[in-house]
């Protein structure tokens, strides 16, 4: 049985910076302690943040398994340094649009000053990306959903990437990153 503690539908919870935010979706709890995380990363005063994370199976659905992980970039250079990492490991990721509609979408709540999900089915990949952005000032920031290239199953037709299971994917693309960073 579901505890008084668990979030409910209409439920208002507070970010660590202080806006607040409507729970349309229980199942989109991830994005809730990822948009805490991005508010944290600021007290460091970081040029650059990029956070991982299998935050959707719409990524799956744009992209397939196996096919690539999406990025979001609220900054091109970075994104042109991540596209040049992604070729150099042989991990693939593609850079997915921003559009400010998603934006909109998640800032149309009555009740709270944004909502952690859409009703509708429309770009559930690009608008986790547009509600993880409101989380991101002062530095320069990606988003990468790993979901279709975090865990292959066992009918995946996607032989390069190894068997089915756990793929590690990031790893050779951060690698690769910090190694042409640093150059």
């Amino acid at each position: 049985m579901v505890s008084g503690t668990a979030s409910h539908p209409s439920d208002v919870v507070s970010a660590s910076n202080g806006k607040t935010i409507e729970i349309v979706n229980t199942d989109a709890e991830g994005r809730l302690i990822l948009a805490d995380a991005l508010v944290y990363a600021a007290k460091y005063n970081p040029k650059h943040v990029i956070d991982l994370a299998t935050l959707t199976g719409s990524a799956i659905i744009a992209l397939g398994e196996g096919s690539a992980a999406a990025l979001f970039t609220n900054e091109t250079s970075l994104a042109e340094q991540l596209l040049t990492a992604s070729e150099s490991s042989g991990e693939r990721i593609w850079r997915m649009p921003l559009y400010s509609e998603y934006t909109d979408w998640m800032r149309a709540s009555n009740v709270a000053d944004l909502r952690n999900s859409t009703e509708k089915r429309d770009s559930g990949i690009g608008t986790s990306a547009a509600f993880l952005q409101e989380f991101t000032e002062g530095y320069s920031w990606a988003h990468i959903d790993i979901a279709p290239m975090a865990f292959l199953s066992g009918t995946s037709v996607i032989k390069r990437l190894g068997p089915a299971g756990a793929t590690g994917f990031g790893v050779r693309l951060l690698s690769h990153l910090m190694i042409e960073y640093t150059n």
